[in-house]
């Protein structure tokens, strides 16, 4: 299942039933799980730990040098997913001191040309689409999807289920569930479509729209709004998530609409 003319360092651990095309080339200290297709021109270097069925597609680069001045050669690894699929040129840089490790999750996509820096965390389900620019130490949570051409600032946070617009800029944390576009980025309103797709029912959406409306829409500051949301609207894991991942937000979260309607479907 390995072509004669791929290069594979004999310190490769390859398991069975993993193609690798012609012209790739496999580094030492990689790792690559059953039923991985690997192609043509694609470049895994040391560190990678790739997990089953995955598919890294022609021209993608995966484990390179971190592109930060501050990284002396210290190890660090790459960890891919399950099933996630890294789409024509896409690169990933390992990590550096300061997390250790990229962390790419399960079933995800990553789109052709699309960057993710070092130290960053992508939880599963997620998709960056076509050229989004992921600088370092950003945290993305699960099944939350970028847009094309978008670029994300370093340790920017990323909550699950969010959906931003293509051609955005990320310079400030994006909560869950949310849907955020405009310059500046904004809340738009929630990711129902996405939410519904998932499984959430109408009650859950309902309460997940009626915490955002303290949040963006009652004209209060954040700290306001996070202690009504949690005297006045009952204990869920929904509510649990959004005020902590606000709360524990250091960059501040994105802003509110500025015009009306902005939560209509």
């Amino acid at each position: 299942m390995i072509q004669p003319l791929a290069y594979i360092h004999p310190e490769a651990k390859i398991a069975h039933n993993v193609v690798i095309e012609p012209f790739a080339i496999i580094h030492k200290d990689v790792e690559i799980g059953e039923g991985t297709w690997i192609g043509s021109h694609a470049v895994i270097n040391e560190g990678a730990r790739i997990g089953r069925n995955c598919r890294i597609y022609p021209g993608a680069v995966i484990s390179s040098i971190p592109q930060d001045l501050k990284f002396r050669n210290e190890y660090t690894r790459t960890f891919i997913g399950d099933n996630t699929t890294i789409r024509e040129y896409a690169t990933i840089s390992r990590g550096t001191e300061e997390h250790w490790k990229t962390e790419i999750g399960a079933n995800c996509l990553i789109m052709a040309y699309a960057h993710v820096a070092h130290d960053c965390r992508i939880g599963n389900h997620c998709i960056l689409t076509n050229n989004v620019q992921m600088a370092g130490h950003v945290y993305m949570g699960d099944w939350a999807i970028i847009g094309g051409s978008s670029s994300v600032l370093q340790f920017t946070k990323i909550g699950a289920h969010a959906m931003i617009s293509g051609g955005s800029l990320v310079r400030k944390d994006v909560p869950p569930y949310t849907k955020a576009a405009r310059e500046p980025l904004s809340y738009t309103g929630i990711n129902s479509i996405g939410l519904r797709r998932r499984g959430f029912d109408n009650d859950r959406i309902n309460e997940i729209q009626e915490i955002y409306r303290y949040i963006y829409l009652r004209g209060l500051n954040n700290a306001d709004a996070l202690t009504q949301i949690e005297l006045e609207l009952p204990p869920s894991d929904e509510r649990d998530e959004i005020v902590n991942f606000i709360r524990s937000s250091e960059r501040g979260i994105m802003k509110g609409p500025t015009s009306s309607g902005t939560e209509r479907e």
